[in-house]
Formats: structure tokens, C-alpha cells, sequence
């Protein structure tokens, strides 16, 4: 009896060890989340890498438990619903979108069942239609916000303080996206006829259509430039900060990446906070919160940086007053 009780015990012992053993052997389960930017890999790496390090002190580390597929639409719409229509067919866990409405809209279009983590987003998501509420956002869609077209009469107002012989403002915009288009026909109408300043909107469909755009606005010599965010604009800031510093013209936008490749000045969300901010969120999505109850984050940062550099090329000074309350400033 005594036997037969020890053998009972050794053989418990040893199913045991052998299901520790095969757990032990088993493979940690790699999350596979797909990263679609409007932009392109050079202009996005700082972006990502913010991403990438606030993932790892979440315990979330590439190429261990966590597997990142990168797509670049580099500004091109029409390419984006095919990388969402890739994505969909890796059956990744979790798609984070870096680009606008349109672009998050493509991709809520393209899967209801794949959590679909926004930022970089200036319009109202909820205006927009992708989300039921902030607190609430109900569905596949939750992130995080720039508020960029909130902010438009604010920045219109700083680039008169730092141009005060500003009177007329060429609006550099893409007609296909609704939040440009909503900023130029009802936001900046109102800031400029407080500002006693002269809007002239500019459209731009393509990459292609700057050449045209540029040398029909120089004929019109305006005092100022003022560029509407958007993944076209983004795309191609390096080429119409230099088009408006040969042209010497102050130039204004919305995010710092513009001003570091030889704009003017930029007043916007802490696009760089925002994007660290999206671990949060594929955190807690990996851990089993659903998307339809974490709720959308409006910026809780905001920057002003002037690029004296430019400043000086275009041979403009800066009011000490305004340099105080910059955020940062480019010698």
C-alpha cells in the first residue's frame, strides 16, 4: 500500500515536470503590429524610434516579443489603402496609423475587427466620423489627437507678431484633404479679418503641382507663407521651406519637423510627446483592453520653435519678446 502510494506520488512528480518542461519549450507569443505612415522612412525615423523606446520600457521589445511591419505611403493617398489591404492580410494585431483623417479612415474602411491606434490626426475625429466620442470611441478606433485645425487661428496670430509688417498670407493647402480645406475656407478667414490680414489660398493636388504653385505665388509676392498640415505638406517640407527662404519669405506651420528642415517658425502639438504616447495604447491593447473603451487623448504638449537661422537668411528679426516664450529655438 505504502509503495503503491509513493509510486502515485513519484508519477504526479513527473507529469509535473514534464508539463514545466513543455511550457518551458513552448514559444512566447510575438505581437505583430503594423505601422502605416503617410510620410516616408527618413522623415518618420525619429517618430518611430520615439515609439519604439517607449514600447521597450513597457517590457514590449522588437524583435523579441514584439514584431513592427513599417509602410510608407510617402504622401501618396492612393498607395495607402493597398499597405492597409497588406496589413489586413498579415492578420497583425494591432495597426497603428501615422498620418490624417483620410489616411485612419482608409484603413477603419479596411478591417472593423483589427484595434486601429490613431495619431497625427488634426481634425476632430469625432466630427470626422471615426470615432462615437472621445471618453467613448466605440468600434476599432482609438488614439490620439493634434487638435491642428483648433490651433490654426493661434498660429496665424504668433506669425503676425513675428512679422508685423504682415498684411497678405499666401495658405499653402491640399483641396483633397476636408481639414485643410475646412482650416482655409472657415478657420483662418476669421483669424485674419481680426488680424486685419489678407488670406490668398494656394492649392496643391500633387508633389508635382509645387514647381507651378511656387512660381504663380511669387508673381503674387506675398508677405508670408502659411502652410496647412497635411501628409502632401509634411511630405515635402524641405522643399517649400526652400522655396520660401530663396523666395524670402517668412513661413509658418504646424509641426517642429518643418522649421528643423529650414522653416521659419512652427506653434502645434508636441507631435514627438503624441507619438510616445501611442505605446500607451499598444499596451494596453496587448494586454486585452479593447479599443472601444480606451479613450481618444487630445496634446497635452505644445511647442513654439523659431529657426534663427532662416531668420536671418530672409533678413528678418525676431522680438526678443516672442523668442522668451519659445519652446526651443534654431541657432
Amino acid at each position: 500500500m505504502r509503495n503503491a502510494r509513493v509510486l502515485s506520488i513519484l508519477f504526479v512528480v513527473v507529469l509535473l515536470a514534464v508539463a514545466v518542461i513543455a511550457g518551458a519549450q513552448q514559444p512566447k507569443k510575438v505581437s505583430r503590429i503594423g505601422y502605416l505612415s503617410s510620410r516616408d522612412p527618413a522623415s518618420e525615423s525619429a517618430r518611430t524610434e520615439g515609439i519604439r523606446l517607449a514600447l521597450r520600457e513597457r517590457g514590449h521589445i522588437e524583435g523579441q516579443n514584439i514584431a513592427i511591419e513599417y509602410r510608407y505611403a510617402e504622401g501618396k493617398l492612393d498607395r495607402f489603402s493597398e499597405l492597409v489591404a497588406e496589413m489586413v492580410r498579415l492578420k497583425v494585431d494591432i495597426i497603428v496609423i501615422a498620418g490624417g483623417t483620410t489616411y485612419v479612415r482608409a484603413a477603419k474602411n479596411a478591417t472593423k475587427t483589427i484595434p486601429i491606434i490613431m495619431t497625427g490626426v488634426g481634425d476632430d475625429p469625432v466630427e470626422a466620423g471615426l470615432i462615437n466620442s472621445l471618453a467613448s470611441p466605440g468600434g476599432n478606433v482609438t488614439g490620439i489627437t493634434l487638435l491642428s485645425r483648433e490651433l490654426g487661428g493661434k498660429r496665424l496670430e504668433l506669425f503676425k507678431e513675428a512679422v508685423p509688417k504682415l498684411a497678405r498670407v499666401a495658405v499653402l493647402y491640399n483641396p483633397a484633404t476636408p481639414g485643410s480645406v475646412l482650416d482655409v475656407k472657415e478657420v483662418l478667414p476669421v483669424a485674419a479679418r481680426a488680424l486685419r490680414l489678407t488670406i490668398q489660398p494656394w492649392e496643391v493636388r500633387a508633389a508635382d503641382d509645387f514647381d507651378r504653385v511656387f512660381a504663380a505665388m511669387g508673381k503674387q509676392r506675398p508677405d508670408g507663407l502659411y502652410v496647412v498640415p497635411g501628409p502632401l505638406m509634411g511630405a515635402n517640407g524641405k522643399r517649400i521651406a526652400g522655396f520660401a527662404v530663396k523666395s524670402r519669405l517668412p513661413s509658418v506651420y504646424a509641426i517642429r519637423e518643418s522649421v528643423d528642415a529650414g522653416g521659419l517658425m512652427c506653434y502645434g502639438a508636441d507631435v514627438a510627446d503624441s507619438y510616445r504616447r501611442v505605446a500607451i495604447y499598444v499596451d494596453k491593447i496587448l494586454k486585452g483592453a479593447k479599443p472601444a473603451e480606451l479613450p481618444v487623448q487630445q496634446p497635452t504638449k505644445f511647442e513654439l520653435v523659431f529657426n534663427l537661422k532662416t531668420a536671418k537668411q530672409i533678413g528678418l528679426t525676431i522680438p526678443q519678446s516672442l523668442l522668451y516664450r519659445a519652446d526651443k529655438v534654431i541657432k
